[in-house]
């Protein structure tokens, strides 16, 4: 998967930059070798980007794409996302054991077990279908996919409908998960460009790749991540609309279980002129994103949607779901 969405960004780069030439180099990160634990157990930030960082810190390459979501509100000094492209479907996908093909996960037999690695899945999912199981299942789409298809241990895995899609498996999807029944990660479905912070030249080239709205929707989310202070080993989900100029974001935390919940939604407008901002605060970046051709004003409204929504949830009890959580993980 990542090696195509990768190839995705460098076609759209080749036919923005018919004259330059683009070499991909491919690395493999923590988070693709530590397969026998949950994510939100490994307790490492940067699990997919840290050796990938480095290399963009040794100019031994100029640009990594990651998916949005593996990428932490907070960036190392040094380096910014200068692009993210526009969005694939958000959602979340369940994709069925063949002998359960056809049916919902309303309608999977009392105790079947689903296959998930993420915490914001299994406590959602667990307070809608209590009649179902949850299990960690860890390693890439295709091992996944064949650990289902190949063994019983299995009814279903919950993956995100943009991964399968992708890769051009989107006749798995036996189930999409609306936002009633399941609030998707922050960023996810967006591809992001990371680049040096300073490399005017490959900033302004991946610029163009840019996609407003998903520029905004996703400043959002990653503010509102950012103010809970939440990661890979806490249950918080997300679902932006952005119509007719007015930018509107669902938030939520959850206990581990799904029993406890906080969830809300504000909204606020976007539109806003380009103004031409030279100088210095021409490369203002928010929540490590740094997108010169969307309105400024606008990000800045997009971040404190974010910021306003997250802090109405901490007003609410937040902290106490997220530390439990957090504490419960741990153990």
């Amino acid at each position: 998967l990542a090696r195509i969405q990768t190839d995705s960004v460098v076609m759209m780069l080749r036919e923005l930059y018919p004259h330059l030439r683009f070499e991909i180099v491919a690395m493999s990160t923590t988070g693709d070798k530590i397969l026998d634990t949950a994510l939100s157990k490994i307790g490492e930030k940067s699990l997919f980007t840290k050796e990938l960082e480095n290399a963009l810190e040794r100019n031994e390459v100029d640009l990594v794409v990651h998916s949005l979501k593996d990428l932490p509100t907070s960036l190392p000094p040094g380096f910014t996302i200068g692009a993210v492209c526009k969005r694939e479907n958000p959602l979340d996908a369940v994709v069925f054991h063949p002998k359960n093909c056809g049916k919902t996960l309303s309608l999977l037999p009392e105790k079947s077990v689903i296959g998930t690695s993420s915490l914001r899945r299994a406590a959602q999912l667990k307070k809608k279908f209590p009649h179902l199981e949850f299990r960690d299942i860890r390693g890439n789409l295709n091992t996944r996919l064949k650990k289902l298809d190949e063994k019983e241990d299995f009814s279903a895995i919950v993956l995100a409908a943009a991964g399968l899609k992708r890769m051009g498996w989107e006749n798995r999807i036996g189930q999409l998960l609306g936002p009633e029944d399941c609030l998707y990660a922050v960023g996810q479905g967006a591809l992001a460009v990371e680049v040096r912070a300073k490399d005017q030249e490959i900033l302004n080239m991946v610029s163009a790749l840019h996609d407003a709205d998903t520029v905004l929707c996703c400043i959002a989310e990653r503010a509102f991540m950012k103010r809970l202070e939440g990661g890979c080993s806490v249950p918080v989900a997300v679902n932006t609309l952005l119509k007719d100029g007015q930018l509107y974001l669902t938030g939520a935390v959850y206990s581990l279980d799904g029993s406890d919940s906080l969830k809300e939604t504000m909204q606020t407008s976007v539109t806003y002129p380009h103004q031409n901002e030279d100088g210095p605060n021409d490369d203002v970046q928010h929540v490590g994103i740094t997108a010169k051709n969307v309105p400024g004003q606008a990000q800045e409204a997009a971040e404190n949607l974010g910021v306003e929504l997250a802090s109405l949830l901490l007003s609410k009890g937040a902290k106490h779901i997220l530390s439990v959580a957090r504490q419960l993980n741990d153990a």
